[in-house]
């Protein structure tokens, strides 16, 4: 199982804003770490560790790396979830671009795309989702359809007009 992702940390008193979908999955990510995953590594440090020497146990010393591994990752997911704020785009009625928002736009070449406003923990730019705090969503927020908006990337400031905004199932 991978780490990667957003491992952005927030303030104590700032708030997860994330999607059904979104909880559910770091929900199960949670579940899967510490009632599968961590203990069937402890079982594997424990046999390890039965065989006497530690110090040039592969077993012994890649199961305790792992185990750290899996709190770290523990850790960082219960504090997400502690500030979990979970928002059901299909209960957002507004003619705005809000968090949970699929938001069509056309661009300065003419490409048209599609991107759903996510949380940090749900960003996968590949399938359009991308976080209300990116510079493309944050740029995007109160928007309306045939605004144009302008954002900052690291090759310069681009632009999109808003062509459309629902608000769907992002799943």
């Amino acid at each position: 199982m991978s780490f990667s992702g957003a491992q952005k940390r927030f303030p104590m008193s700032a708030k997860n804003y994330i999607t059904p979908a979104g909880a559910k999955k770091l929900q199960e990510e949670y579940e899967e770490l510490r009632y599968k995953e961590r203990p069937e590594v402890t079982k594997v440090v424990e046999w390890a560790a039965s065989l006497g020497d530690r110090s040039e146990n592969a077993d012994y010393q890649y199961g305790k790396k792992r185990l750290r591994e899996i709190d770290k990752r523990l850790e960082f997911l219960t504090r997400q979830m502690e500030a979990m704020e979970v928002v059901d785009p299909e209960s957002v009625h507004s003619d705005k671009v809000l968090f949970g928002a699929t938001v069509t736009v056309v661009d300065e070449d003419d490409r048209q795309r599609v991107f759903s406003i996510v949380g940090v923990d749900e960003v996968d730019p590949s399938n359009g989702r991308i976080s209300w705090k990116s510079p493309l969503g944050a740029a995007l927020l109160n928007s309306s359809e045939g605004d144009w908006v302008e954002y900052k990337t690291p090759k310069g400031k681009l632009g999109v007009e808003v062509l459309n905004i629902a608000y769907q199932p992002i799943v």
